[in-house]
């Protein structure tokens, strides 16, 4: 029987729990070997964070998901401190060898040639504008932004080439660069949502551990939406008997900002996520452990997870039914009403190598 470390205060995932999809080493902790090492060398020291500049030769990453709205994206950043134990994206660190646990949020990666690289793949002679999406795979506005400004520095040429962008966060850090958005939205360029799983703050330190508290991110979006930014709540990712009660919490509080549209994601937990899922469920609601994992596979096909395309993003079953449908009666009551921004693709100005721009 695995034996879990000691909780690491301030970190989502509760071991380093490495890949097995490829023959990564295993590491597993021996209780009596735990407590004779405490003896020797003390308590266990909480992981660092350590960041490594990495330069990739593009930044642009083309998809043909039949199941998302975008056809391209941008991560400025491989890992995410964030550390929310759900993230769908924690299975892209065993890429490298790293674990999708502690790693994950530990080990990160930044990319601080996004914004050159943005623009030689903007003056492409074929390249043809569509929204660039922000925040799919991990967080723009990670603690680590403060720092590199790399999402500021990609949205500075967006605003330059008059090209369109959307970007997902849960921080209130997308604020320090409400002048650039605030210009965007102004030519029909930007689209900000905001992602709020709960109200509870006690209960959003266990799931995002380094993630901005949930009304910092309703303030957020008061004042994208007085700056006149189109911007939305995402409630994501909903997960059963977790935070599935604060639907209604969520919505009214982001009402109460100036906010219009709302959108709701369900809990995913591909490869690696879900027996970290599992294990944080063990640690933190033994008591109901069991029954959000059989809610789970209800709405996946009697799986943990579901990875078929047009699937994927569509639970299924009673559960998922009654959700909706209560989704909708609380969308309606309180009068959300706004559909999907369309932004505008046809303003793009191609950039030259030479920081000239050029019509399309």
């Amino acid at each position: 029987m695995r034996v879990p470390g000691p909780i690491q205060k301030g970190r989502g995932a509760v071991s380093g729990q490495a890949s097995r999809r490829f023959n990564l080493p295993q590491r597993e902790s021996d209780g009596d070997w735990m407590d004779a090492a405490q003896e020797i060398d003390g308590p266990a020291r909480h992981p660092a964070t350590t960041v490594t500049e990495e330069h990739p030769r593009s930044i642009l990453s083309f998809n043909k998901s039949p199941d998302i709205p975008f056809d391209r994206s941008i991560n400025a950043y491989r890992g995410c401190e964030h550390g929310c134990i759900y993230c769908f994206a924690r299975p892209t660190h065993a890429y490298h060898d790293l674990s999708p646990g502690l790693d994950f949020e530990t080990k990160l990666f930044a990319k601080p040639n996004a914004a050159r690289l943005l623009r030689q793949t903007l003056a492409k002679p074929g390249y043809r504008p569509a929204p660039i999406a922000m925040g799919t795979n991990t967080d723009p506005y990670q603690p680590i932004e403060s720092r590199y400004r790399i999402t500021r520095s990609v949205l500075e040429v967006c605003l330059e080439t008059r090209h369109p962008v959307t970007i997902t966060t849960k921080s209130d850090r997308v604020l320090q660069d409400l002048d650039l958005i605030a210009e965007l939205a102004r030519l029909k360029l930007v689209e900000v949502g905001i992602s709020v799983t709960s109200m509870d703050p006690k209960l959003s330190r266990l799931l995002e551990p380094r993630a901005a508290a949930p009304a910092k991110r309703i303030a957020a979006l008061g004042r994208l939406a007085d700056a006149g930014v189109p911007a939305h709540v995402s409630i994501a990712p909903v997960i059963p008997s977790i935070t599935d009660q604060f639907l209604e919490d969520i919505l009214h509080a982001a009402k109460d900002k100036g906010i219009d549209r709302a959108t709701w994601i369900m809990v995913r937990l591909p490869h690696e996520v879900a027996p970290l899922f599992r294990e944080w469920l063990d640690v933190h609601f033994p008591d109901r452990a069991g029954k959000v994992m059989a809610t789970i596979q209800s709405l996946r096909g009697g799986r943990d997870n579901d990875p078929d395309f047009f699937t994927r993003m569509r639970p299924t079953g009673v559960w998922a039914d009654l959700f909706r449908r209560r989704f909708k009666v609380a969308m309606t009551r309180m009068g959300f009403s706004k559909p999907a921004i369309l932004l505008d693709s046809t303003a793009f100005r191609r950039p030259s190598l030479d920081g000239q721009l050029s019509l399309l």
